[in-house]
């Protein structure tokens, strides 16, 4: 579920198209929430999905080794990634990393939507690196310390 007002419009800086603000919000402020949440899928469902299929391009790591799978399509898979993201993914909320204005992007780091050491079929629009999948440690710890920054 997506909080502030918004629309799917051309990306910037990434392939494709992106979620963008129609107002205005506050740094910490909730931009995406997860609802209707059906299933859970476990490590060794999720490594059963084909590699390329829409399950798998639609897998999104939930917590620990734990993805949600929606193959639907919702908005929030609008929302791209950067290593200097408008938003942060923690534990399938979005948070605003900083005030944003109406028309801005929402990004996320998806080295923490991914699993462990995964590394994502496409590199960095804005740098070219890789994007590499963090510890589930590594992630927890990272996304904690950062949402406490926002407060």
């Amino acid at each position: 579920m997506i909080v502030p007002a918004y629309e799917i419009k051309r990306a910037v800086h990434a392939h494709g198209k992106g979620l963008f603000l129609r107002q205005a919000v506050r740094k910490g402020q909730v931009l995406v929430a997860p609802d209707a949440i059906n299933r859970v899928y476990n490590a060794s469902e999720r490594a059963a999905l084909t590699p390329g299929s829409p399950e798998d391009e639609a897998s999104v790591r939930w917590f620990e080794s734990y993805h949600t799978v929606s193959t639907d399509w919702p908005d929030d898979c609008y929302v791209n990634h950067s290593f200097t993201p408008s938003g942060l993914w923690h534990l399938g909320f979005i948070f605003a990393t900083r005030d944003l204005d109406a028309g801005e992007e929402v990004t996320v780091d998806y080295r923490f939507l991914v699993d462990d050491h995964e590394v994502m079929p496409f590199l960095d629009t804005e740098t070219g690196r890789e994007i590499v999948g963090y510890s589930w440690a590594e992630n927890l710890k990272r996304s904690t310390e950062l949402l406490l920054g926002l407060l």
